[in-house]
């Protein structure tokens, strides 16, 4: 199973099923926050309904196709990061991630992704990572911004939130350029 430490403070792990209780708790317990920015957030009622969905997230990353993890901060469950489909015949990919409110603040996700990206470039030999974010969010907007990616664009209304449109932005970052910045 994927698995790795990211430093002494933060881990990320496949979610199996005996997670879902957990997970389900830290999406309950940060609704109002998530459902600003992810539209699944009303889908998840409940722990059961992780059922269908965690064996998706285990073979997507048997089959090579990224993953979707958990970001444990002191072993406690408080995100999720995830490759999204990777394309192959690019050797591209993309990044998304959430963290519960009170986890904010800490340098969680700026360390992780960081972690993650040496992970793409050098384990899966990537050389292309996007992250889209909503326009509006800032926090989430905040960590390609920090570790370099580039802005490419805003994709207008690109994607329908419960009862607006949000404009969505897509950063890059490429394998050249993350070596360049890691020798800087």
């Amino acid at each position: 199973m994927f698995s790795f430490k990211v430093d002494e403070e933060i881990s990320i792990v496949l979610l199996q099923q005996h997670h879902k209780e957990e997970l389900f708790k830290l999406i309950d317990t940060n609704r109002e926050h998530l459902r600003k920015w992810l539209l699944w957030v009303d889908k998840r009622k409940s722990a059961q309904d992780f059922e269908p969905i965690i064996p998706i997230w285990i073979s997507n990353y048997a089959n090579n196709n990224g993953f979707d993890a958990g970001i444990l901060y002191h072993d406690q469950l408080v995100g999720m990061v995830g490759l999204h489909y990777i394309d192959w015949n690019n050797r591209a990919t993309s990044i998304g991630y959430f963290l519960a409110e009170e986890a904010q603040g800490k340098g969680i996700i700026t360390r992780t992704i960081t972690a993650l990206l040496e992970y793409i470039f050098k384990n899966l030999n990537l050389t292309r990572v996007e992250i889209q974010c909503a326009v509006n969010n800032h926090k989430s907007i905040a960590i390609p911004e920090r570790l370099g990616f580039v802005k490419e664009g805003i994709k207008r209304h690109g994607q329908w939130l419960y009862d607006h449109y949000e404009d969505i932005v897509t950063y890059s970052l490429l394998a050249n350029e993350w070596e360049q910045n890691t020798k800087a």
